[in-house]
């Protein structure tokens, strides 16, 4: 395990070397100062652990170094120094964020506890940061259902990209869940505690857009009562996901475009343009590139947004998906109906996987939901939309020549076989996962052939 660094702020040069051999003498890897403005350039170019600094120094005192290392890490760990006669000093810094303070003279071994009090404190720090990023990535993927080969690579896709700035396409079909792998990105992030704000850019006239996305100034025209913040600056430190970017109007594609690049606005009415910091996710069900060349869409614009592209396969792509979303969404409307969960026969399941979901994600859910509503104690054929049982029949003998679309035990027969490589071949955690017994496991595995 690697020493703990303290950075020791001293400006008299003797008090410094005593520090530091007494740090060292106790395993610690000391940085000296001797000036708050060095201080906070050790502070900010180096990994500190824990800031020592004496309260009275010549220019910028112990107060103010306090609280200019708070605005750069809220969570870092001061100790302050000071003398007996200057102990309203060092209560005054705890008011501002101190972790604690010690008097001169100092006996060694009370400094060399309160430093391991704080340094127990930074692990505490961590334990919950890692604690906040564990429970930010459960919930972020919890509503994006699926074990396909296609939905795992966006899974990894949005690990990586998430940790980075870089402005995100999202590319889909209208119900493929576009917004919920934003969010997950966000979830995902290190803006995960700033806000996420949505906006659906074909719902609203460009005049209105223009002013939600940009904000406006009051009496800047007609209804203006009072200055609007507008989106981008809502956002701020946080992330602004416009989905179906692809709607905005060619004029207001510009402002967009100006706006990305210079990470700046300038609200409606209004002369000086206005910083933002927000993390742009966009998301869009056309094909940008062909709205490209048919002149609806700014090139520019396309590859100031298309950093990073996501692409979401439609349900019909992924169909192994579909009995985990049935579930899903049968447990969701149960709860919402306050109702016992139904199970769903064969048929009815089969019906759901070998339908097309033009309206992909959404269009099950809705039914699923009715479904669940209409039928008694099993969700069966009669109680799915008159759509889907009537193309039902059709969907068998044409949409399958080739044999491509799986039968149900097929589609259960991958699923198990994919949760057996996913835990490595453990069985009792396998069966945890699915739900099922170790003995109904062993027996499925006995009839794929592969015990």
């Amino acid at each position: 395990m690697s020493k703990a660094n303290i950075l020791v702020v001293e400006d008299e040069e003797l008090m410094r070397t005593i520090l530091r051999r007494i740090l060292e003498d106790a395993g610690y890897q000391v940085s000296t100062a001797d000036s708050a403005e060095n201080a906070l350039e050790i502070f900010s170019t180096n990994e500190i652990d824990i800031i020592l600094t004496d309260i009275r120094m010549a220019g910028m005192d112990g107060l103010e170094l306090l609280d200019r290392i708070k605005t750069i890490d809220e969570e870092a760990l001061v100790i302050i120094m000071t003398a007996y006669s200057s102990v309203d000093s060092a209560i005054a810094a705890l008011r501002k964020g101190a972790y604690d303070y010690v008097t001169k003279p100092f006996v060694n071994e009370d400094l060399l506890q309160t430093i391991k009090n704080a340094l127990r404190q930074r692990e505490l720090f961590q334990e919950n940061r890692a604690l906040r990023r564990e429970l930010d990535k459960h919930y972020s993927f919890s509503e994006i259902i699926g074990n396909s080969a296609a939905l795992q690579a966006v899974f990894r896709l949005i690990e990586k990209v998430s940790t980075t700035n870089a402005n995100i396409l999202i590319q889909g079909e209208s119900g493929t869940g576009k917004e919920l792998v934003a969010r997950a990105i966000h979830h995902q992030s290190q803006r995960a505690n700033k806000p996420f704000v949505a906006i659906n850019c074909g719902a609203l006239p460009e005049s209105l857009l223009e002013s939600e996305l940009f904000g406006h100034t009051k009496g800047s025209f007609t209804g203006a009562t009072g200055d609007k913040k507008g989106l981008f600056r809502a956002a701020e430190s946080g992330t602004l996901f416009l989905d179906e970017v692809g709607e905005i109007p060619i004029p207001l594609q510009v402002k967009l475009l100006r706006a990305l690049q210079e990470h700046e606005v300038t609200p409606i009415g209004a002369t000086v343009p206005l910083k933002f910091d927000a993390r742009i996710v966009a998301a869009t069900n056309r094909n940008l590139e062909e709205e490209v060349a048919k002149g609806n869409f700014r090139e520019d614009l396309f590859y100031r947004l298309n950093v990073i592209e996501i692409f979401l396969p439609p349900l019909r792509e992924r169909r192994e998906d579909i009995p985990l979303l049935v579930k899903h969404f049968v447990t969701k409307t149960a709860k919402e109906q306050n109702s016992i969960e139904k199970s769903i026969n064969k048929e009815a399941m089969s019906v759901l996987i070998n339908y097309q979901w033009q309206g992909n994600i959404r269009e099950l859910q809705n039914a699923v939901e009715r479904a669940f509503i209409l039928s008694g104690d099993e969700i069966d054929l009669e109680s799915l939309p008159p759509k889907v049982r009537s193309n039902s029949k059709q969907g068998f003998e044409t949409r399958d020549p080739d044999g491509l679309n799986p039968t149900l035990e097929e589609v259960e027969r991958r699923y198990v076989l994919e949760i057996m490589k996913s835990v490595n071949q453990d069985k009792a955690l396998a069966a945890n996962i699915l739900g099922i017994d170790l003995s109904t496991l062993y027996r499925k595995l006995k009839r794929y052939d592969e015990i």
